[in-house]
């Protein structure tokens, strides 16, 4: 039983860093599908989530606030574009990451860019100070 404890632990953590974050997907496909189904749009988070500081602060100061929990809950399907360092993704979001980038044009992170369901890009955000409050306010200007 002692030898299993540490590989289930070691297994938990693995699994869980390439999961993308709580209320999040990594697959634009299921995000489009959503999207489409709820009515909403959808929020690309481009990041760097386990080495970019302002990706790691956008994260704690909006992303991981209730006040834009409970605002993407009504309005958003959010998917993570990750381009992580210590550890590597499934090649199929690697690629998928890959090519979103490619396609919006992503010069640095973190960049968010909104799109309608259909994936047409309808805004882009960066990090920005204020708190969930500022953050919902450049997200309603990008309708």
């Amino acid at each position: 039983m002692k030898t299993f404890l540490p590989l289930i632990t070691l297994i938990a953590l693995t699994t869980s860093a390439f999961a993308a974050k709580e209320g999040w997907l990594d697959d634009l496909a299921k995000a489009k599908a959503q999207a489409s189904a709820e009515g909403k749009r959808i929020l690309l988070d481009f990041t760097g989530s386990d080495w970019c500081g302002w990706c790691k602060k956008l994260d704690a100061e909006v992303f991981s606030q209730q006040e834009f929990k409970d605002y993407a809950a009504k309005k958003l399907v959010l998917v993570e574009v990750d381009f992580p360092k210590g550890f590597k993704l499934p090649e199929a979001t690697q690629k998928q990451n890959e090519a979103l980038s490619k396609k919006y044009k992503v010069q640095g992170y973190p960049t968010i860019i909104v799109t309608s369901p259909s994936g047409t890009k309808k805004g882009e955000l960066g990090y920005m100070p204020g708190g969930p409050k500022a953050f919902i306010k450049a997200l309603e200007k990008a309708k």
